[in-house]
């Protein structure tokens, strides 16, 4: 990976100077991302374990009372790695089973489901099947314990209608980095990470199985080790919500994020155009972009663009480290560009997450932290993770793929004067990758 690394470095910041310089000269950025809007009331029955609702009759966009300013990254900052989830806190649902569900409600509010994205508004966005996953076992690495973890886990399933997913049947599986159940690390401020992780791929693969991989702290070590446990537990599929940005200090790790037969995926991170995070950039994984999804009325029923919010804006950049891929081919990056696909990530268009161990109960996240495991789960829906140790065979099935259009992420100061490194454009562009799920036929 050191080859001609100073060579690479000094042909990225002339790239991505003279794209800058000439953008700037002859076109303006993208059009800004526009606000989301409130969805209506439907119901129906179950099918395929997700709730048949198509719109869950919450909250899509910023709140009534305005543009939504309340966005916090929900974990701490460290000095290695931090999770990408950023989490609104002008939104508090309360505590417990709701909907259907909660058959013994006596309140409205019991009986309504949670503000934000459901399993089944998520699946009619990206045209999913209701079943699939059987067989696949999708890993999530986190930093820290999570003691309610698998409670949380079954309110937000319950709530919504999927099957039951427990230690005792077999389908949830915590450990600790080296692959034991116990000692459990200690608490590293992650618990919204964790229920938006495991909830994130419970709604896009119901049926899949999940491993939660506890990291004992946030350094590039603890991740690798996790990683490597995932991997020989018999992980099909692994998400990494998290990042640090791109140093020689990860070069001893990127092993640990290629393994036979498994599908690895990233966060790109929530802090705009800028410098690539670790271990999204790394050319075994696949890095996952953030978007904004709001209702539409043309023929798919939603739109997206690129998220740029008051809580950030997806990850993009070009690598100084790490050589272009054989598969990737847009022109102005000689490095690794980073990001491949994407799904939302808006907080204000987030999904619903339940979070009892913080104190939070019902809320709303985003960040890439919400897209990575979300794609994770679609890739288990597809099936074959094998074809994708890279996401060479993303690139070649493009054609499964929405489009993203419209919006940048040039949040912090990042711009690159009009150019698809941080603009969503036809085609490849880094915000957004190659676009979002329209199926599972890109995977």
């Amino acid at each position: 990976m050191r080859t001609g690394l100073v060579g690479l470095v000094a042909a990225v910041a002339v790239a991505v100077t003279a794209t800058v310089t000439t953008a700037a000269a002859g076109a303006s950025t993208g059009a800004g991302m526009g606000a989301g809007t409130s969805t209506g009331t439907s119901t129906g029955t179950s099918t395929g374990g997700v709730a048949a609702a198509v719109l869950d009759g919450t909250s899509v966009g910023p709140a009534a009372h305005g543009p939504v300013t309340n966005v916090r990254a929900a974990c701490p900052v460290t000095t290695q790695v931090r999770c990408f989830a950023e989490m609104r806190t002008d939104v508090h649902g309360g505590f417990g089973v709701r909907g259907a569900a909660a058959a013994h409600a006596h309140t409205k509010a019991a009986a309504a489901l949670p503000d934000g994205l459901s399993p089944a508004t998520l699946h009619s966005a990206y045209h999913l099947p209701t079943d699939g996953g059987r067989g696949q076992t999708v890993a999530v690495v986190d930093a820290g314990d999570d003691a309610t973890a698998e409670a949380d886990l079954a309110v937000y399933r319950s709530t919504y209608g999927l099957p039951a997913c427990t230690t005792a049947n077999g389908c949830f599986t915590k450990v600790n980095q080296s692959g034991s159940a116990s000692p459990l690390p200690p608490e590293q401020g992650w618990g919204v990470e964790i229920s938006l992780d495991l909830d994130m791929v419970s709604a896009s693969c119901p049926g899949c199985r999940i491993l939660l991989v506890e990291a004992s702290d946030t350094e590039f070590a603890s991740f690798a080790t996790a990683e490597n446990t995932a991997a020989r537990l018999g992980a099909t599929e692994i998400s990494n919500s998290y990042g640090g940005t791109e140093q020689e200090a990860m070069d001893p790790y990127i092993s640990a994020y290629s393994h036979a037969g498994v599908a690895i995926v990233a966060s790109s991170g929530d802090e705009g155009f800028g410098i690539p995070n670790f271990p999204a950039v790394f050319p075994s994984v696949i890095a996952v972009g953030g978007t904004s999804l709001s209702p539409s009325t043309g023929s798919r029923g939603w739109t997206e663009s690129a998220w740029n919010s008051d809580g950030g804006a997806g990850g993009s950049g070009c690598s100084a480290y790490i050589p272009k891929p054989a598969w990737q081919t847009d022109p102005n990056c000689p490095g690794r560009t980073v990001a491949d696909v994407s799904a939302d990530a808006d907080p204000n268009t987030g999904p619903a997450v339940y979070d009892a161990h913080d104190g939070d109960g019902w809320i709303v996240v985003g960040g890439t932290s919400a897209s990575s495991p979300f794609i994770a789960g679609v890739i288990a829906l597809a099936g074959n993770p094998s074809a994708l140790a890279n996401a060479s065979y993303v690139y070649a099935h493009s054609a499964g793929l929405n489009d993203v259009v419209g919006g940048n992420n040039d949040f912090a100061g990042g711009d690159c004067g009009g150019d698809y490194l941080c603009n969503a454009v036809p085609g490849y562009d880094a915000p957004s990758g190659l676009g979002t799920p329209d199926g599972v036929g890109a995977f």
